[in-house]
């Protein structure tokens, strides 16, 4: 029991480390530019509903994709057997393939050889090196030519390696700071920008192809001609004829018209460009000239007088704004493919600031709750367990910043959380030692003893959050993950803080002090749970599982009727926070909104009578009217009330919000079934199945909270169910562990016995750390705003129905398995013993 001096070197190594690490986000940016290059000055990054900006994430758009490679091979087929005199009947399109009819079957081998020419090796996934094309011949003069599956995929795939750059360029062309943009999963990218952003431009600067094209025009009806409108609803007969493509663009400059005065884009070509530009123009003299982006009409000028300089001019009755945007569309060059805004979501700088002043007061208010409350339950003792949530504080911001996460609110509701789980270990080991005094151990004994019987039940509480953790982190997206990171970096800090630190500041203390025995005691002589308590748990049995049963079933009758309050996360739509400076009208935005022609419009008070959610159902008509829908809100926002203003909007596609639905739902089941074989692996399969029934109980009573309260069942919801699927099973895993314990050391004490005694011998650490963790939140739970609302409220709650359920309910359904194991192992035994008799008989006679 003597402190090593390396280790305790290396501990202390490690946490000044961590606070030179951690300080740089607690001192302001005048100091930190005075300290020496040498220390650290990195700091967490704040996630958008920190520092306010916009999140976009964009899909490749698939069947655009395929029409754009097929019409591309369609061209190309023509060309390639017309170079090489291959007669052809008919090339036509038929659905995404393209049918070539050979005039003589002579020829088509050559035409097949020909054909081949379009096909491009795939370069990426299990298919490298093979083609992109399927070319086959179903009759003597037909050949098909199709896209493969692993040549659409690997199209995708260079599409969205070659869109971040494009977007980079975008962004960049707009001048927004710190940008993030990554690629997500094989066929999406995510956008992030700081900072204050209009939505609808950036929809219209990120969606926007951008392939731009010069046409001249033909007659309506003529062969080869397609209708194309304008921003005005013009229609124009455009031939299909590409004269000029816009890739030969080297610059374009937002400007004004030196006559009109009005916002135009001046443009330049490249040297080819300029050479065919000039001859465009000197040929078709006095015809008109569309200028088409993206299937749209610019503008379609007529041809004065030939263009021989390479430069020209958009004229298209712009704003400002407008031509901007475009101009930086045109200098970035056009996306390989359509991309499809399906998430957007933006939270204005104001309310970004507030979320930071909220989670700083909501914390330090949490964290001194549990400071208090350690000091009063172990007195001195409880100074030493309180230094060590500190360092894990410290520790856990100095491993963000290391690791370079991004710090979102429910990821400071995660370090919030953090701190009543932290406290867990602490009440654990001081418990143990209290318990190992009170058999008479030594100072030295006790400590040893305490550390050792319950280190086990720390890791197996640790491991079971852990899994809850991973699995939000795996199914999770942005601020949820934020949350994920936080709590995972937390909980295994907590082990190095909880165990390491404490014990070796523990035996420093012992043997500084010679004390000759460990006497923890409250700081006030009152004792929540009195010494020697033996509660008759399991007398009550029936009454509580009949109770918790009950309740259950109403839960689920609650979750069918009236049902959830399901956020935009999980059906889609659009969703805005407003804020005005008077008492919200809701009759007058109710009728306002409601003549828009957007569909059902829901609006809901919340956290003022000056603050209100409206919630509007997805817009028919893609992405675009999402984008008209936006601005139809914002406009009839401000006509209601001019002192109203947007705080949050949040856009979700139904492709998206159906995707966040089930990976949420199979997150919650796959952490059951995970905890499960972990707790089936540790103990025995009566534990396992005690676990989990009191977890689905656990979980069905917090969905039928979330029915009754109506709050919003959103990722921040799924995050909570996460966290309690964790959190009750670590409340079983203790109790179950001292059960394990007991069964060793009373073999023949009955099992409802030693289920008794063991609740009543971890009664006192049950109750402390749910009490704990009930603390850390209950601030943010009562200040913490909608934004955290559907975690930090069920949370509390949640925290409360698991504390019950571990002594009324996994109790008793464990001593349910158990007495039905016992008899059927009886009666297994009296039937071999009779068959043996039976056997015996007819020998002996």
């Amino acid at each position: 029991m003597r402190n090593s001096p390396w280790l305790v070197a290396s501990y202390a190594v490690i946490i000044i480390l961590g606070i030179l690490v951690a300080l740089p986000n607690v001192i302001p940016q005048s100091a930190l530019d005075r300290m020496p290059s040498w220390l650290p000055h990195s700091r967490v990054a704040l996630g958008l509903d920190l520092r306010g900006g916009s999140h976009l994430v964009l899909e490749v758009d698939r069947p655009d994709l395929i029409n754009e490679r097929v019409q591309s091979l369609l061209q190309d087929a023509r060309r390639v057997l017309r170079d090489k005199n291959i007669n052809t009947s008919a090339i036509r399109r038929s659905g995404d393939t393209i049918t070539v009819a050979v005039r003589d079957a002579a020829q088509r081998a050559a035409a097949v050889t020909e054909l081949q020419t379009l096909a491009n090796p795939i370069g990426l996934g299990t298919s490298v090196g093979g083609s992109d094309l399927a070319i086959t011949t179903p009759t003597d003069n037909t050949i098909l030519i199709a896209q493969t599956e692993a040549g659409i995929n690997s199209h995708i795939t260079a599409a969205v390696e070659q869109s971040l750059e494009i977007i980079r360029q975008r962004v960049d062309q707009v001048g927004v700071a710190e940008p993030t943009i990554q690629r997500v999963g094989s066929d999406r990218v995510l956008v992030q920008l700081p900072g204050e952003q209009d939505p609808s431009r950036l929809r219209q600067l990120l969606g926007s192809t951008a392939k731009m094209s010069f046409h001249l025009l033909g007659q309506q009806g003529e062969a080869g001609v397609t209708m194309l409108a304008d921003e005005r609803g013009n229609q124009y007969p455009v031939l299909d004829r590409v004269e000029l493509s816009g890739d030969r663009l080297t610059d374009a400059r937002a400007a004004f018209d030196q006559q009109t005065n009005e916002p135009v884009v001046n443009f330049r070509f490249d040297s080819a460009g300029a050479n065919r530009f000039a001859q465009i123009t000197q040929q078709n003299v006095g015809r008109p000239f569309a200028i088409v982006l993206d299937n749209k009409v610019l503008s379609a000028p007529v041809i004065r007088t030939p263009i021989t300089g390479g430069s020209g001019q958009i004229s298209g009755g712009f704003s400002v704004s407008e031509a901007n945007t475009l101009s930086a569309l045109l200098r970035a060059g056009a996306l390989p493919a359509k991309l499809t805004v399906i998430e957007e979501r933006t939270v204005g700088a104001d309310l970004g600031a507030d979320a930071i002043e909220m989670g700083i007061f909501t914390g330090i208010i949490g964290f001194g709750l549990v400071v208090a409350f350690m000091l009063f339950l172990y007195g001195t003792w409880g100074i030493l367990a309180n230094v060590a949530l500190f360092i894990n504080v410290i520790l856990t911001f100095a491993g963000l910043t290391l690791i370079g996460s991004t710090l979102t609110l429910p990821g400071i509701a995660g370090v919030v959380l953090g701190i009543g789980l932290a406290v867990d270990a602490n009440v654990l080991i001081n418990e143990r030692i209290k318990e190992e005094s009170r058999k008479g151990r030594s100072a030295f004994a006790a400590i040893d003893a305490g550390f050792k019987r319950a280190y086990s039940t720390i890791v197996d509480s640790n491991v079971t959050s852990l899994i809850a953790t991973v699995l939000l982190f795996w199914f999770g997206s942005g601020p949820v993950r934020g949350f994920a990171v936080t709590m995972g970096l937390g909980i295994m800090i907590s082990m190095f803080t909880a165990v390491s630190v404490v014990r070796v500041a523990m035996v420093f203390i012992t043997a500084r002090r010679k004390l000759k025995k460990i006497d923890i005691r409250p700081l006030l002589p009152i004792k929540l749970v009195p010494d020697g308590t033996h509660i008759h748990f399991m007398k009550g049995r029936f009454l509580g599982i009949g109770v918790s049963v009950i309740l259950s079933i109403a839960s689920v009758v609650l979750f069918f009727t009236p049902g959830l309050n399901y956020g935009v996360d999980f059906r889609g739509g659009i969703q805005m926070e407003v804020t005005t400076t008077q008492q919200t009208d809701l009759a007058a935005f109710r009728s306002g909104l409601g003549e828009l022609g957007l569909g059902e419009v829901a609006l809901q008070e919340f956290g003022g009578n000056n603050r209100v959610l409206v919630r509007v159902e997805r817009q028919p008509g893609g992405e675009q009217a999402q984008t008209v829908a936006v601005e139809k809100l914002k406009a009839e926002i401000t006509k209601i009330d001019q002192t109203a203003k947007v705080e949050r909007t949040e856009v979700v596609g139904p492709k998206v919000s159906g995707e966040l639905a089930t990976a949420g739902f199979l997150s919650v089941g796959l952490a059951s079934i995970a905890m499960m074989i972990y707790i089936w692996a540790r103990f025995e399969w009566p534990f396992a199945v005690g676990a989990i029934a009191t977890l689905v109980l656990d979980v069905t009573k917090t969905i039928g909270f979330f029915a009754l309260t109506g709050l919003d069942f959103n990722l921040t919801a799924i995050a909570a169910l996460l966290t309690l699927v964790g959190y009750s099973v670590n409340d079983k895993v203790v109790v179950y562990d001292r059960m394990r314990e007991n069964m060793r050391l009373y073999k023949k004490m009955s099992l409802r016995d030693v289920i008794d005694l063991s609740i009543n011998e971890t009664l006192a650490r049950s109750l402390y750390t749910s009490a704990t963790a009930f603390l850390a939140l209950l601030p943010m739970a009562i200040w913490g705003g909608s934004a955290v609302e559907s975690f930090a409220v069920p949370m509390v709650f949640g925290i409360a129905v698991a504390a019950l359920s571990s002594v009324f309910i996994a109790a008793p359904i464990l001593l349910f398995l158990g007495d039905w194991r016992t008899r059927h192992k009886a009666q297994a035994e009296a039937a071999g013993e009779k068959a043996v008799g039976d056997g015996e008989r007819p020998s002996q006679a």
